[in-house]
């Protein structure tokens, strides 16, 4: 089959892979028709992990069930499924507890498995036209028939959860005033959500003028921190107190305001100032326990001058860590089907997988609108 296989930092190519089979008898086969590059991703195709040319990239994917194992009982050839990013078994303590982004089970020695991710197991990813599912029967999510709504569905695979789970870590509520940095795609997914959980104001902070564009037509106020300090911003249009809660949705390749270098806990510290005394932070922006191209010594081994002390006179409260996509996909898919979301507004384009090399330069430059990218290895 073809996929999208990593060569080197900056370098994908579409090549023939070995087809993906039945391990199992609780796999099944996925023909893919939907597949996101997500930002993620450019983490590796930069060279910032350790992943080794040749992994096949793509943890975002849709498709249509091709085969099933003879232990699958949910399932049949064709139905239309997305699977989360998070790779994971159902039983585990973690699993059984609502933390499938940390299963016990399907990664040994690490908590938490993924499709096409470095160190997250060994799961092929779905950038390609078939994608072997593992526990199918826990970790994929059935669609309706047809083809309504693909490119809203497939973004049930991370970016619309992971969006979703930044407030629920930051305990977002009816009413809340909300400060979201980043206007990427989570970044967006954050705020639109805010939005659907009630948000009374929500503030997107970033520097590129499309995504501040994109973040005020949602309804969002835009905070370009360009032009200066963000909090500073948000406290003017807050009475000087600050929001209620505040989403760090860039994580560790922030950059400090008005240059081209990254000041990796650069966000954090803005949160801990932007938000009012004992509001909450959720941060489903990404860190990683070392970062090979880190700035410093200190962030190289993930370890950030982060301002414990403000937080805690502050008393502020903060979630972290990645999206456990099985706790909110089945309800964000039922606001999709009754036409209460529309999470597709992020996706800038759509793809034959023949692009994929062209699409992932043009997205890790952010040019040409280049935000959210969606490949279709296959017709639907």
């Amino acid at each position: 089959m073809r996929a999208v296989v990593y060569k080197g930092p900056f370098e994908v190519a579409i090549e023939q892979v070995e087809d993906p089979r039945i391990q199992h008898p609780n796999d099944v086969l996925v023909r893919v028709t939907s597949t996101a590059i997500c930002g993620s991703d450019l983490h590796m195709y930069e060279g910032r992990t350790a992943a080794e040319p040749g992994i096949v990239f793509g943890h975002e994917n849709l498709g249509v069930v091709e085969e099933t194992g003879e232990g699958v009982t949910t399932l049949s050839k064709g139905d239309r499924v997305v699977m989360p990013f998070n790779v994971a078994c159902g039983f585990c303590k973690n699993c059984s507890a609502g933390f499938t982004g940390f299963c016990l089970t399907v990664n040994p020695g690490f908590a938490g498995g993924a499709y096409g991710y470095v160190a997250m197991g060994p799961y092929t990813g779905g950038q390609a036209e078939y994608v072997r599912v593992p526990y199918a029967d826990f970790n994929c999510l059935k669609l309706p028939e047809g083809t309504e709504k693909e490119t809203d569905f497939v973004l049930l695979a991370d970016i619309f959860p992971t969006g979703y789970h930044g407030n629920e870590l930051a305990d977002v509520r009816p009413g809340d005033s909300v400060a979201v940095y980043g206007a990427g795609p989570v970044g967006l997914m954050a705020a639109y959500s805010a939005m659907l959980r009630g948000a009374s104001k929500v503030f997107v902070v970033d520097r590129v003028a499309e995504r501040l564009q994109k973040a005020e037509e949602i309804g969002a106020v835009p905070i370009d921190f360009s032009q200066g300090n963000p909090a500073e911003q948000i406290k003017e249009q807050t009475g000087g107190e600050g929001t209620d809660k505040g989403i760090d949705a860039v994580g560790y390749q922030a950059q400090a305001q008005g240059e081209d270098r990254e000041e990796p806990a650069i966000v954090l510290n803005s949160l801990v100032e932007t938000v009012r005394p004992t509001g909450a932070l959720g941060i489903p922006g990404l860190y990683v326990p070392s970062d090979p191209g880190g700035p410093d010594e200190q962030s190289k081994k993930g370890m950030l001058m982060v301002s414990v002390g403000r937080l805690f006179e502050k008393g502020l409260r903060l979630g972290t860590g990645q999206c456990n996509v099985k706790r909110y996909n089945r309800h964000l898919r039922d606001m999709i089907i009754e036409d209460r979301a529309k999470p597709s507004f992020v996706v800038s384009h759509e793809l034959p997988l023949d692009e994929a090399s062209s699409a992932y330069e043009k997205f890790d430059k952010r040019v040409e609108g280049y935000t959210k990218v969606v490949l279709h290895p296959q017709a639907a």
